[in-house]
């Protein structure tokens, strides 16, 4: 059977903006947000954090990455426009699509779905509304003042990779010494400086489809906790040997809870992305 690696991540509290750029003149809503159990939650997409990981991996892998993005110039440069999933590491887990069309063949489309699977990040917090109001300085006028929604919170995500439908299956780890190193996530700009790297960390290395991490971790008074976990490991839906956890939840009575259960459970992120990949490379050789 496959194996599949499933990460769940939640960032550090801290303020969150826009990450899309504040637009000129009129009010906008710069936070993107959903509805959950009867609340409003502020969203980052997947596309956002997919964005992020490419700059991790232009950044450390520069001559292995197609598309890179320049910052003077602001656009994309492609050095493979026919794109090549065995030659370079971002067409092979992110996918691409070229929509050009050839004159000589309607059919001429170039795609390869994502290998990388993302979910859109959840706010731990509800949204509760706050705005702050900015100047943009110079002449006075009707748009010379803005306002930016914010949000004090944490937020979740969780990917899923099979590293056997990737060309070169060693590439899995690259995304994981990038998950410590994510920054820019979508784009955002000099002034709105969010971590997405992890606070707290689930990893799971598995022969079963299912992730059944995703949304596992939730807000406990000014911490974080994982109570839907520990009993998915307590009714071994989750065998406690495929699993890693690790950072500040370690210190909690939740990773007390885990490792009496069996779980690996570490207080270093680094540490637990070491582990994964020893996991991983076990789980390659021949049986």
């Amino acid at each position: 059977m496959s194996q599949h690696i499933f990460v769940t991540v939640v960032t550090p509290t801290a303020v969150a903006a826009n990450n899309r750029g504040e637009g000129d003149g009129s009010t906008l809503s710069t936070l993107q947000k959903i509805t959950l159990r009867n609340d409003q939650y502020t969203t980052v997409s997947a596309d956002a954090i997919r964005w992020g990981y490419r700059e991790c991996l232009q950044n450390s892998q520069p001559d292995n990455v197609n598309r890179t993005f320049d910052a003077e110039a602001d656009k994309y440069n492609i050095k493979d426009e026919k794109y090549n999933a065995e030659t370079y590491i971002d067409d092979d887990l992110f996918g691409f699509m070229d929509a050009k069309k050839d004159k000589n063949n309607e059919n001429a489309t170039t795609k390869r779905r994502g290998a990388l699977e993302v979910s859109r990040a959840i706010s731990l917090d509800p949204y509760w509304g706050d705005i702050v109001f900015g100047s943009k300085g110079g002449e006075k006028g009707k748009t010379s003042i803005h306002n930016t929604e914010v949000h004090c919170t944490a937020y979740q995500y969780t990917m899923a990779l099979t590293p056997s439908s990737l060309k070169d299956p060693e590439r899995a780890n690259f995304l994981l010494d990038a998950i410590p190193a994510i920054k820019h996530v979508g784009g955002n700009h000099a002034r709105f400086l969010y971590e997405f790297r992890p606070e707290s960390i689930v990893i799971r290395v598995t022969e079963d489809p299912s992730p059944w991490i995703l949304g596992c971790f939730e807000r406990v008074g000014e911490s974080v906790g994982c109570s839907r976990l520990v009993r998915l490991v307590e009714v071994k839906d989750i065998p406690a040997s495929e699993l890693i956890v690790a950072g500040e939840i370690a210190d909690t009575p939740y990773g007390e809870q885990l490792k009496s259960l069996g779980v690996q459970v570490k207080r270093g992120i680094k540490e637990a992305i070491t582990e994964a990949k020893k996991q991983l490379s076990k789980a390659s050789l021949p049986a």
